[in-house]
């Protein structure tokens, strides 16, 4: 039966639906709160030939370097067997950082494999420097085990001294061996449904429809750069600071929208065609070149992002100016090129620290893209959110036990034409949940005396931008504890006039000499910067306020709401 409108509509739900339920699979089974209340993993299934057919919709910083995770897989193992499972967290072999733990299998159909899962956790912990694996590193050594691709199952056989090794580099190994069986549970339903799809419908009838698929997509995005005037667009923002030192590190984007050769081939600025080796000059295909020439180099702290980090939140920022909803696999990326600088920011060698290129890097990249967009696109672009997942990682041990956290923390939305920017929501490259109170409260000797909207924090514009979040950690036990934040300095920027939004705070008010819990007029109060780590004591309190939205054209008269006169 040939490949049909009515049909394709079906089979796209179809192969979203096996993702899903790996997704749905790997929250119920897990230990950890940051999978189980956070949700932050992502599933997707993947053809014959590795490319990716149908992501769930969980954490879009994983869009662009799960299929990355998968190609280093099978270019360890050419050669694979039914009941194989490849798990890997290396971020300079297909990982984004190495709390993110992928596994990857092949679904066999007869003697060959027709169809790949995956799922990619975040695992609260898996060694390092400090409690959460998010330390303020200056190489990927202190930051975890590293994990390349090797075979957790051999042909259904666990490989149970390498499932060993990894929990016993975790602070807490009944977690994460939990966590790491609900992976497994997620790959054998993924692997279930695939196979059960291919008996309902026929292998070749399954195969022509993922192909279609992608060719679908690949025409949707084409369709959105199509709309875009072509030209050249430019926008520069900043990190700021590497956590071993506050300075400027410049993100810098410069997007080539044509449909023509000779436009791919101006010169950039820098004495030589930015993109001429990346695009037939003869094409007459609609076509985007995303290059970040220019970004700063390598850094010495964590904040370094390898190139699948640079592609997912680039490729994301695409996704976003669609009025319809592109199915995600490999065909949506085939119109966009992106360009990184070899020894950057961006792009760094190997064992430059990473831990939170993932995290923040990646939110400064969607900034840098969505800002030169607004130049394209007046109008249709909002104005900076709060460009940070305000990481916050703690551990400690109580009663011999010992306990370790991971959250992110949301913050205000920038404002657009259509209205305000939501407030205390996570943002772009964040799709993760709130962690409950009651959760955080009953899993860890900790206790949320505030949790609120910082009113005011969003900036003014005719549209105001979204209210960041008050939240205050009382510990009830010693623990040590890493902050990795951004947007403590250079605030969210606002567009069309507006204001930009309030920058965040983090502050430590250290218990009182007397042991009370009141808060006390002689009381330490020690404001630290974005990226922090240190110690806690019971009574100890860590305040994070995160930042506000951008507003987003010329403000009325005082903070009147964002609604036309």
């Amino acid at each position: 039966m040939p490949v049909d409108a009515i049909s394709l509509e079906v089979f796209k739900n179809l192969f979203a639906s096996v993702a899903e339920e790996m997704g749905v699979t790997l929250q119920r089974a897990s230990f950890s709160p940051n999978i189980r209340e956070r949700l932050d993993f992502s599933c997707a299934v993947f053809d014959a030939q590795a490319r990716m057919v149908a992501q769930a919709a969980h954490i879009p910083v994983h869009l662009g370097s799960m299929p990355a995770s998968v190609e280093y897989a099978l270019r360890e193992f050419d050669s694979l067997q039914p009941g194989d499972v490849i798990i890997l967290n290396d971020p300079y072999h297909g990982g984004t950082h190495l709390p993110d733990i992928t596994m990857v299998s092949p679904v066999f159909v007869g003697d060959k494999a027709a169809f790949f899962v995956a799922s990619r956790a975040h695992h609260a912990d898996v060694g390092g420097m400090s409690p959460g694996s998010l330390p303020l590193s200056t190489e990927l050594y202190q930051e975890g085990i590293i994990i390349p691709p090797v075979k957790l199952m051999n042909a259904g056989q666990r490989n149970n001294s390498l499932l060993a090794l990894i929990t016993a580099n975790s602070r807490a190994p009944e977690e994460r061996l939990g966590d790491l069986e609900a992976q497994l549970a997620a790959q054998r339903v993924g692997e279930n449904r695939l196979l059960a799809l291919v008996a309902a419908h026929g292998a070749a009838r399954v195969a022509d429809h993922a192909a279609a698929l992608l060719d679908y997509s690949r025409r949707m995005t084409e369709a959105v750069i199509s709309a875009i005037p072509e030209g050249v667009y430019t926008f520069e923002d900043a990190m700021e600071g590497d956590g071993q030192a506050e300075f400027r590190i410049p993100v810098k984007v410069r997007i080539v929208i044509a449909r023509r050769g000779d436009l791919f081939n101006e010169e950039s600025g820098r004495g030589e065609p930015a993109v001429r080796p990346y695009i037939n000059d003869d094409s007459e295909t609609p076509h985007m070149v995303v290059d970040f020439a220019g970004s700063a180099p390598q850094v010495a702290g964590n904040i370094n992002a390898v190139e699948a980090i640079v592609r997912s939140a680039t490729w994301y920022c695409v996704r976003l100016l669609a009025q319809d909803d592109v199915p995600v696999n490999h065909g949506c990326f085939q119109p966009v090129t992106v360009v990184t600088p070899p020894h950057s920011l961006l792009n760094p060698d190997f064992p430059a620290a990473v831990a939170v290129g993932n995290t923040e890097t990646s939110q400064r990249i969607v900034d840098a893209v969505l800002g030169a967009l607004s130049k394209a696109l007046p109008g249709r672009i909002p104005a900076a959110s709060q460009g940070t997942m305000n990481n916050f990682t703690f551990g400690g041990v109580v009663d011999g036990r010992a306990f370790v956290y991971y959250e992110t923390i949301g913050g205000g939305h920038g404002a657009g034409a259509a209205g305000d920017g939501l407030s205390g929501r996570h943002s772009h490259m964040t799709n993760t949940r709130n962690t409950p109170v009651e959760a955080l409260e009953y899993a860890l000797p900790v206790r949320v005396v505030e949790y609120a909207l910082r009113d005011g924090s969003g900036g003014a514009g005719r549209h105001n931008g979204g209210d960041g979040l008050r939240r205050v950690y009382e510990f009830l036990a010693p623990a040590a504890v890493t902050i990795n934040s951004e947007r403590r300095v250079y605030a969210p920027y606002s567009l069309e006039g507006g204001e930009p939004g309030q920058p965040g705070h983090n502050v430590i008010m250290r218990a009182a000499p007397s042991g009370r819990r009141e808060r006390q007029p002689d009381q330490p109060v020690e404001v630290v910067g974005g990226k922090y780590t240190g110690a806690v004591q019971a009574g100890d309190r860590v305040v994070i306020e995160t930042p506000g939205g951008g507003g987003w054209g010329q403000p009325y008269s005082g903070r009147e709401s964002g609604t036309d006169l």
